[in-house]
């Protein structure tokens, strides 16, 4: 699966504050790695559609069994409120026991810095 480009659900407003999330999972197998390719597009549809989310991206090594996300969101409450709805609540409960390492990073920075590339991303999950 190549990189899913940068969507912008919602364009932000200029020169404000925004929420940046990356995340690094890793499945124990690779079942577990399919798994998680098999639920992507609910999650992703949901993004689309979710108040305060101003961009989102995917990158995933599914033969390695390692995934990526990058978002950037309106704050810390417009992502929790997404993590806790819709399709990414089951999927997350779901996938739990099939990963192995996980990393997450999250960072505030100007809408007019965006999108987030993500080399600043992958640094930032070091």
């Amino acid at each position: 699966m190549p990189t899913l480009p940068w969507s912008v659900p919602n364009s932000p407003p200029q020169d404000t504050e925004v929420h940046v999330f990356a995340s690094r999972f890793e499945t124990r197998t690779l079942w577990g790695a399919l798994r998680f390719l098999a639920r992507t597009p609910a999650v992703w549809r949901q993004v689309a559609h979710a108040p305060g989310a101003y961009g989102a991206s995917l990158r995933a090594q599914p033969l390695r069994r390692v995934f990526w996300t990058l978002s950037v969101w309106e704050s810390a409450e417009a992502l929790k409120a997404f993590a806790h709805s819709g399709a990414h609540r089951p999927t997350s409960r779901h996938l739990a026991s099939q990963m192995h390492d996980v990393a997450f990073a999250t960072w505030q920075t100007s809408s007019d810095r965006l999108p987030v590339s993500w080399e600043e991303a992958m640094q930032r999950l070091t």
